[in-house]
């Protein structure tokens, strides 16, 4: 397989140069819930991309400098988002922040997961040439210290494997339901993709997400929740991102 040479900045995704970046970028879908972190959290904060509406920021949290920027939906959204960052912007570390659906019995809607490995139907992996089956995972520290915040905020939250599906609408949902035999927790449609490119990288990622929606239940969450009042997960990753 022939490795594609690294682009310059900047990009057709990302107008703005590496100064711009902190080692740590938070990473929502959702490019308003970059806003609302930014306006909410930050100190400071200055607009470092608006190209697609794809929004970044950049600011102070607690003294430390913090980037926030929207990966957008599915994998291959952020495979794009995650390998300039790491690649051409010199980003250390991506802390993937988003919703997911649990496909658990005991997980329930407002928990907290941290995605430890992120099982995935998609063919991602087929790039690296590799002879079998790649499993991502997310970096040990990031977890670690994802995990001791969540427990010092008094929060309730899961540790393990959730899936990251290449489809929204499923056409027999049955199918995602199987994966919770095998005990994975939730899906969603990023983290995989984010992992695996962070491996090729030599880079950090960790994924969190708030379960926004049971499969299980049927209950669920509205939009501008999921945009805006997540904020124990906000806090986490920032709190994780500065250490």
């Amino acid at each position: 397989m022939t490795e594609q040479s690294t682009p310059a900045f900047p990009t057709p995704h990302i107008k703005a140069s590496p100064s711009d970046f902190a080692k740590t970028v938070l990473m929502p879908g959702d490019p308003l819930r970059a806003k609302f972190i930014a306006e909410h959290f930050l100190e400071n904060a200055k607009c470092i991309n608006e190209v697609r509406g794809m929004l970044g920021f950049t600011g102070k949290y607690k003294g430390e400098d913090v980037t926030v920027f929207a990966s957008g939906m599915g994998m291959p959204s952020m495979g794009i988002y995650a390998y300039e960052l790491y690649n051409i912007f010199g980003v250390e570390r991506i802390i993937r922040i988003g919703t997911t659906g649990a496909i658990s019995e005991k997980v329930k809607v407002r928990d907290i997961i941290f995605a430890m490995g992120a099982c995935t139907n998609s063919n991602f992996a087929v790039q690296y040439g590799l002879d079998g089956s790649f499993a991502p995972t997310a970096d040990f520290y990031l977890l670690k210290s994802a995990v001791e915040e969540a427990d010092k905020a008094g929060v309730r939250y899961h540790v393990g494997n959730i899936l990251t599906s290449d489809h929204f609408y499923v056409d027999t949902p049955e199918q995602t339901m199987k994966w919770a035999k095998m005990g994975v927790l939730s899906t969603e449609m990023e983290s995989a993709a984010l992992y695996m490119t962070a491996a090729r990288a030599g880079k950090s990622a960790l994924a969190m997400y708030t379960v926004s929606d049971s499969l299980v239940t049927g209950e669920s969450t509205n939009a501008d929740e999921r945009q805006s009042s997540f904020t124990d997960m906000m806090r986490i990753a920032l709190e994780t991102a500065i250490k």
